[in-house]
Formats: structure tokens, C-alpha cells, sequence
């Protein structure tokens, strides 16, 4: 099976000039590129399409490229946007760039001999050329006319009110000129990106013929959206970055098991590197029972594994299991970390516990779970509360009882609260 083959059968390919030479063409291995602007200092479940694609293409022997916008992303894309973007100073791109070539070595493999990906940073071929010598040597070449009849810009040339600056007006002519240059110092032939980004390829590739005299090639994948009409990616708390420190493990791998029963085949064609075969038997076991999540978890688990590693994955659905069955109390140290993420933690002064210790009804308000000394009395009473799987009563033992440090029971760090069956609280002591 050829690439194009492979992410046609993908759902992959939204568009691509001369299909036919582009054909003959990868029928050996030829050096493609993606360029993703730097604009935050981790990549998110949005860029994996494009970035995933270069590591398909790696697979089957060509040679990727990823292009970090040291230049461009100074700049800002209009494509897709409706505002203008925040300007980024180059410590801030340069600190972006170093902490996202991290994750890149996760999808993309810099260390084989036979085809080694690189990672380039358009600044390094733009930072010498001077105003001047960009407008006479570049700018000659493109046509006013055709810049505002390409869809990024002319959609932001008819909302009155936002407009286009100058600044990301100019953003086509160096994304063309990137083609133009990695055409002409690393023979690379191929530019891929989101549908988006037709334009921006398209005049890079008029560039490269006008300039090089050479043919080169644009293949653009499909801009991804929820079956609900939402955009992927974006979630009531916010993106999906690709690093835990943004977003944890376990909530990345829940995002993956809370896709919509309409969307998970189409996700496992996207997003995992599982073959045709396995992901019919998928599709078959989806079918027959939806409620089995069978789909939804294999794509959690590739997902996951493929970003954060197989421990990292396993600790992940450890902890969902967990959280999902109430029995938190046998979680190993790792899994329980994972767990405490996700859950309502308060910080509490360690002196409160020494001594006397601190009585149970003054920390239930504290920490929130309960509103006040009378009603956290009444729960105690009923008992809705348990401390580290213990059950509280409505003894006057319980009720009287004092929060000491030996009751840090999880790994000597934590004391877990549970009101009802499934509202917990951490207490940690500082």
C-alpha cells in the first residue's frame, strides 16, 4: 500500500495538486514537510493530525521535515482564525520551539539511519534578509489580487470590525518562501497541512516554479470536528495539550474514551497507527455493542501510549478504573498520584494536626465538604463521611474525633475523604 493509499483508507486526504504525478512521484521515497507555528510551548490533540501524517509517510521509507515557525509564528497565521494573534517575542518562540521538539521526538524518530527526521526553524533562513531585499526578490511574485481571493484572507477581509493587518496579510508570502527554500537547499518536494492551509501551500508552490523553475507538491488533510459540530480538541476545561503539565495523563486518555459513539472508528483511522485489519474488528465489536466501549478504549490506550508512554497509559486506565469503581484505597503510590490530580485537594497547615490534632467537623468545612460545623455534624451522624476507608458513625468517638499526622495514610502523604460514594477530598499538609 502506497502513503496515499494508506491515509485515503484513513478518510486523510481532503485535497492535492496533481494527483497523478504525485503518485509517480512517492513511488520512492521523496523529503516532505509540515511547518506548525510555535505559539504556545506545548503541542495540542490538534496538531496530531498533520504531525502524525509525517510519521506515516516515515514509515513507509520518505524523509520528513517538521519546520518550526521561528519566523512565521513571530507573525501569525490568519488561516482559521477571526482575530488577530498575540505577537510572541523571540525568547518566548525560541523557549516554545526547545519545549515542543520534546514531544516531536515522541512522534517523529530523529535517530534512524535510514531516514531521519529533521526539525528546521524557518528563522534561521529569513533572520538575514533585509525589508527590502524580501519585497524585490519575493514579494514580486505574488499578485494582490490572488492574496485576497484566498479563503484565510478574504474571510478576515469581510469581517469590518477584525480585519487583516498588514503583518498577517504578509504571513502567505513566507510560508511560500519556506517551500522555496527547502525545494531548493533540502530537494524537499512535498508540503503537507490542514485543509487550511491550501492557500498558503498553493503559493508556495507557484513560488518554487517561478523561482526554481521546479515542481513541487501539496497534499492537505481534513480539518477535524466532532460529530455534534464542536471542534476537536477543545473541552469546557480547555484544549488537549500534549504535555502533562498542561493537561494530565489521565485527563488525556479520558478525552479519548469520552469520544462520541459517531466519531471513535473515524478517531482510530486518525489518530493510532493500527492497521486496517484491526480496526474492522473494532468497528465490527462497535457495532454489535456500543456499550462495551471496546472502541473507545483501544483508541484511549494507542492514543495515550503513543504521547505518554505505555506506564504512563496503564497508570492512566489504572486510575480510571478507580476512580469509575469507588475503590481508591488500593491504588499503588503512582496510580493514587494520578487520582489526586483529579481530584477536589486542599492544602492544610501541618501544624493544625500536631498536638490535640484538628477536630474532624472544623476540617470538613475547611476543605469544603461540608458548608458548616452543624451540617458536617449531621453527615458524620448519617454516615455519608469516610476517612481513609474508614466509615464514620454517629459515636460521640467519631464525632469528637482530632485529625492527627498519623492519619496521612496514603504513602504517609495524604488523608482521602469521602462524602457519599463518589465525592472525594484530599488533604496534604504543608
Amino acid at each position: 500500500m502506497s502513503i496515499i493509499d494508506e491515509l485515503k483508507w484513513r478518510g486523510l486526504v481532503a485535497d492535492c495538486t496533481d494527483a497523478a504525478e504525485l503518485e509517480k512521484k512517492i513511488a520512492a521515497p521523496i523529503t516532505l514537510y509540515c511547518g506548525f507555528d510555535p505559539t504556545a510551548d506545548s503541542l495540542h490533540v490538534g496538531n496530531l493530525v498533520p504531525l502524525l501524517a509525517l510519521r506515516r509517510f516515515q514509515l513507509l521509507g520518505h524523509h520528513p521535515i517538521a519546520v518550526a515557525g521561528g519566523a512565521t509564528g513571530s507573525i501569525g497565521d490568519p488561516s482559521g482564525k477571526t482575530a488577530e494573534r498575540q505577537l510572541l517575542t523571540k525568547e518566548i518562540l525560541d523557549h516554545n520551539i526547545a519545549s515542543v521538539k520534546v514531544q516531536l521526538a515522541k512522534l517523529l524518530d530523529f535517530e534512524t539511519k535510514q531516514n531521519p527526521a529533521r526539525l528546521v526553524d524557518n528563522a534561521s533562513w529569513t533572520q538575514n534578509i533585509s525589508f527590502l531585499d524580501f519585497l524585490r526578490d519575493i514579494g514580486k511574485h505574488f499578485s494582490v489580487n490572488q492574496m485576497v481571493a484566498k479563503e484565510s484572507v478574504r474571510a478576515r477581509m469581510e469581517d469590518r470590525e477584525v480585519g487583516i493587518s498588514y503583518t498577517e496579510f504578509s504571513y502567505m508570502l513566507l510560508q511560500a518562501f519556506d517551500f522555496m527554500v527547502l525545494r531548493r537547499d533540502a530537494d524537499c518536494e512535498l508540503q503537507i497541512g490542514g485543509s487550511d492551509q491550501w492557500g498558503n501551500i498553493t503559493a508556495g508552490i507557484e513560488l518554487t516554479r517561478k523561482k526554481l523553475g521546479k515542481l513541487v507538491f501539496g497534499l492537505t488533510l481534513p480539518l477535524i470536528t466532532n460529530a455534534d459540530g464542536t471542534k476537536f480538541g477543545k473541552t469546557e476545561a480547555g484544549a488537549i495539550w500534549l504535555d502533562p503539565k498542561r493537561t494530565s495523563v489521565y485527563k488525556f486518555y479520558q478525552f479519548w474514551i469520552n469520544t462520541d459513539d459517531r466519531d471513535v472508528i473515524r478517531y482510530l483511522k486518525y489518530f493510532t497507527f493500527l492497521t486496517q485489519d484491526e480496526i474492522t474488528v473494532l468497528e465490527k465489536a462497535h457495532a454489535e455493542n456500543p456499550g462495551g466501549r471496546v472502541a473507545h478504549k483501544a483508541l484511549a490506550k494507542a492514543a495515550t501510549i503513543l504521547i505518554h508512554g505505555k506506564q504512563a497509559t496503564l497508570d492512566a486506565i489504572r486510575a480510571s478504573e478507580l476512580l469509575f469503581s469507588g475503590d481508591l484505597y488500593s491504588a499503588s503510590e503512582s496510580e493514587f498520584k494520578l487520582i489526586v490530580d483529579e481530584l477536589q485537594t486542599k492544602e492544610v497547615d501541618k501544624t493544625k494536626f500536631e498536638g490535640e490534632g484538628y477536630p474532624l467537623i472544623d476540617l470538613l468545612v475547611y476543605i469544603g465538604v461540608s458548608p458548616s460545623k452543624g451540617q458536617a455534624r449531621k453527615e458524620i451522624e448519617s454516615g455519608a463521611i469516610t476517612m481513609n476507608d474508614y466509615q464514620m458513625t454517629s459515636t460521640n468517638t467519631n464525632l469528637q474525633h482530632k485529625v492527627m499526622p498519623n492519619d496521612f495514610r496514603f504513602h504517609g502523604k495524604y488523608i482521602l475523604l469521602r462524602k457519599g460514594k463518589k465525592n472525594y477530598f484530599v488533604v496534604t499538609a504543608k
